[in-house]
């Protein structure tokens, strides 16, 4: 299935695109198409608020009975440990303020060290390409619903 984005604005195509890049290079393990999408990702603006959205979206699928502790826990483990075989760089703390800030509970005014939006923007796409394997489904019907609900958040403002 080939997805276009040529309904959306520039921005929002960009950010499509440049997820869609990152999400297969992350699942086919390719370090050097990875390294080119996330560095394309990390400078389109509010890239973050929209795989913030996919992920929150992920969660709620895979979880449809809510999470637990223990769930947020084995969704961080399988996904760094997934990570770690082809990127030796992941960082737990990043992939848990992605998950954290996803649920609506992540606090940066809390916390000590917290990521730069570049490492927000490496991570992103590993815990993206984790969770799509519980669901079987294709990352464009989540990057839809994700831009469909940020334009409803933003007309009501």
């Amino acid at each position: 299935m080939t997805t276009t984005w040529r309904q959306l604005p520039a921005p929002a195509r960009e950010i499509a695109v440049a997820a869609v890049d990152a999400v297969t290079a992350a699942q086919q393990r390719d370090g050097e198409a990875y390294d080119a999408a996330v560095t394309r990702l990390g400078a389109a603006e509010r890239s973050g608020l929209v795989l913030g959205a996919v992920v929150r979206l992920l969660l709620e699928e895979s979880h449809p009975d809510g999470l637990d502790g223990d769930d947020v826990r084995q969704v961080l483990e399988g996904c760094v440990r997934g990570a770690a075989q082809w990127r030796p760089d992941v960082d737990p703390h990043v992939l848990l303020v992605l998950l954290a800030g996803a649920l609506g509970v992540y606090d940066p005014d809390g916390d000590e060290s917290p990521p730069d939006p570049s490492a927000l923007a490496r991570h992103v796409p590993l815990l993206v390409a984790d969770l799509l394997t519980s669901t079987g489904r294709p990352l464009a019907g989540y990057l839809s619903a994700a831009f469909a609900e940020i334009e409803r958040a933003e007309r009501q403002d």
